[in-house]
């Protein structure tokens, strides 16, 4: 009877999670697929122009500089991406750094869960927690700056249009934003004027800012500017075009944000309620957690709820996070 109620469970879940995946993918495929199709078109032309080859000396004379420790630790598999990950959050804090930071964490949370719970998959439960709180702060602060960044680009676009109208040349048009705006797009606007203006190539300096501002927008931009750059064309009239097609992106952006603002609060109140009716408890009645926290099948019990809890929230947040 039990084998049959956890095989009745499991086909219930799979034709659920096959009801999501046919309304999701259908709805919002056509997207991934336009930025996949955007990046390889870029990929292109930045192996073209021999980018990959410039970044890899760029890495290579950053990691003579350092220490025979640091580039032991700067060298280890996935730390070229992640340091990439760092730069486009906007910090400057080496990665090997961060890769410290997190084994330290990674190493309290362990003791600390060990302590608390004496169950090995708890503390191992614990130190992957500790060990992924830098990145997932890299993570937040990076989407943060992408965001903004996005949201200040149109008029960035709109003042490099009304300066090619009035007959600058575009790099000087890069200066005035870079001049008349904030942070972060005056920075990356600045970095691609400076790299002009000390004699490099514009194609190689669109494509930096490509690597340090990954969005769909941006590069629809650098691949109008390439593309103008090569077949000719009124540069002026291409930005105003994509100005109007990334406000409207915005526009979009926001609609949907508002529509799945139901779906996030129920994942908030899901993950809450857990922990609100502990608290709850221990209050109304002080004697019952104990049993629950001193007997080995209730610490099983909590370190399955933890664990389920946590699949649930991120498959929710996998739903609810819309790519526009």
């Amino acid at each position: 009877m039990l084998g049959s109620t956890w095989i009745f469970l499991a086909l219930v879940f799979l034709a659920v999670f096959l009801l999501v995946q046919g309304m999701v993918v259908p709805v919002f495929g056509e997207a991934k697929k336009t930025r996949k199709l955007l990046v390889a078109r870029l990929g292109a032309v930045a192996t073209a122009s021999g980018k990959d080859d410039f970044s890899s000396l760029l890495r290579q004379k950053y990691l003579k500089q350092l220490s025979p420790l640091e580039r032991t630790l700067e060298t280890l598999p996935g730390m070229e991406r992640f340091a990439r990950l760092i730069e486009q959050s906007g910090s400057t804090t080496p990665a090997y750094r961060f890769f410290i930071l997190s084994l330290v964490l990674g190493l309290v949370a362990a003791l600390l869960g060990w302590s608390l719970t004496r169950l090995p998959y708890c503390a191992l439960l614990a130190a992957i927690g500790g060990f992924c709180v830098p990145y997932m702060k890299v993570m937040r602060d990076r989407g943060k700056r992408l965001a903004k960044f996005e949201e200040q680009l149109p008029d960035a676009l709109d003042v490099v249009k009304r300066a090619l109208k009035a007959g600058h040349p575009f790099s000087q048009a890069l200066k005035l934003v870079a001049d008349d705006m904030e942070n972060p797009v005056a920075r990356e606007f600045d970095l691609v004027f400076s790299e002009v203006n000390y004699g490099g190539d514009m194609r190689s300096a669109l494509l930096g800012l490509v690597e340090r501002v990954p969005s769909v927008s941006v590069i629809a931009m650098v691949t109008a500017v390439l593309v103008q750059k090569e077949t000719g064309g009124n540069l002026a009239e291409t930005f105003e075009r994509i100005t109007g097609v990334i406000r409207g992106r915005f526009k979009l952006y926001r609609r949907v944000r508002t529509l799945s603002a139901e779906g996030r609060l129920s994942a908030w109140i899901l993950a809450l309620v857990p922990l609100v009716l502990v608290v709850v408890i221990s209050f109304t009645t002080p004697d019952y957690l104990p049993m629950l926290f001193k007997d080995p099948m209730g610490k099983n019990l909590i370190a399955a709820a933890v664990v389920f809890g946590i699949l649930g929230i991120l498959w929710i947040r996998r739903i609810i996070r819309i790519q526009v």
